[in-house]
C-alpha cells in the first residue's frame, strides 16, 4: 500500500511527458501551426510555406500536461516580455488528435510520436574555428537550440534572460546511413531559403551529435550538438 501511495505522489508531481511526445500540426487557411514536444520541451511555429511567410514562434520547458500543457516560456518572437514567465494552454488528447484552446478550440493532428531518429532537445556545444572544434559557452542565457521529433525539426537562437530572439527555422528531416537531410519550411531570417533541402554528414556518439556539411548559404559547417 505504501509503495502504491509513493508511486501516486510521484505521478502527481512529475506528470508523464510522453502523452504529448512528438510532432503536432494544425492548419487554418494557408497558415500552418507546428508544434514539437520532446524531452520536457515545447517549440511552436506559425508560417505559410507556399507563400514563404513566417509569422512567429514560441517555446519553453514543459512541466505539466494535466488537462493543459504548461511550463516556463524561454522564447517568444511576438512578445519578449513573456520570456521567463509561466504559460498555460488547455488541451485534451484523443488518440492522434489534440484539442487545444479555450473559446476557439483547435484540433491538432499527430505527425509522429517523437521516439525515432534524432528525437530530442539539443543545444550546440562546439563549432569548428580555424580547423579545430572549439567549445561554445553553454552556461549563459544566450543559446542556440534544436528541437527534433522523429521527422520534424526547429532550431532557435535565443536569450532566456533578456528575451531577445535572434532567429529560427524548421521543417522536416530524415536521418539514415550517416546522412541528415532537412527540408526548410520556414526561416525567419531569409524567406528565400524556404523549400531548400540540405544534406549533412551526421553521427551520434553517446549524447553528442556530430554534424558537418554546408549551410543554406553554402558556408562550411562542422558542429557538435549535445542533448540538453
Amino acid at each position: 500500500m505504501k509503495y502504491l501511495l509513493i508511486l501516486t505522489i510521484i505521478a502527481l508531481f512529475h506528470p508523464r511527458q510522453d502523452k504529448l511526445q512528438g510532432a503536432w500540426e494544425y492548419s487554418k487557411g494557408d497558415t500552418t501551426f507546428s508544434m514539437i514536444v520532446v524531452d520536457d520541451y515545447m517549440s511552436m511555429a506559425m508560417y505559410n510555406m507556399a507563400g514563404k511567410k513566417f509569422y512567429g514562434t514560441m517555446g519553453g520547458t514543459v512541466t505539466s500536461i494535466q488537462g493543459e500543457i504548461a511550463g516556463i516560456m524561454e522564447f517568444n518572437s511576438m512578445d519578449k516580455s513573456a520570456v521567463g514567465k509561466p504559460y498555460h494552454m488547455p488541451m485534451s488528447r484523443k488518440g492522434k488528435e489534440l484539442v487545444m484552446g479555450r473559446a476557439n478550440k483547435e484540433t491538432w493532428k499527430m505527425v509522429d510520436d517523437g521516439t525515432k531518429n534524432l528525437a530530442g532537445n539539443w543545444r550546440i556545444t562546439q563549432r569548428e574555428q580555424n580547423g579545430t572544434l572549439t567549445p561554445i559557452h553553454t552556461t549563459g542565457a544566450r543559446k542556440t537550440i534544436k528541437i527534433l521529433s522523429s521527422n520534424r525539426f526547429q532550431w532557435a537562437a535565443i536569450n532566456t534572460e533578456t528575451g531577445e530572439f535572434s532567429g529560427t527555422g524548421g521543417g522536416s528531416y530524415s536521418f539514415a546511413d550517416g546522412k541528415y537531410t532537412e527540408t526548410i519550411e520556414f526561416f525567419s531570417r531569409d524567406s528565400s531559403r524556404v523549400g531548400m533541402s540540405l544534406s549533412f554528414n551526421a553521427r551520434l556518439n553517446q549524447k553528442d551529435w556530430y554534424h558537418s556539411g554546408k549551410s543554406s548559404k553554402g558556408d562550411p559547417i562542422n558542429e557538435v550538438w549535445s542533448r540538453r
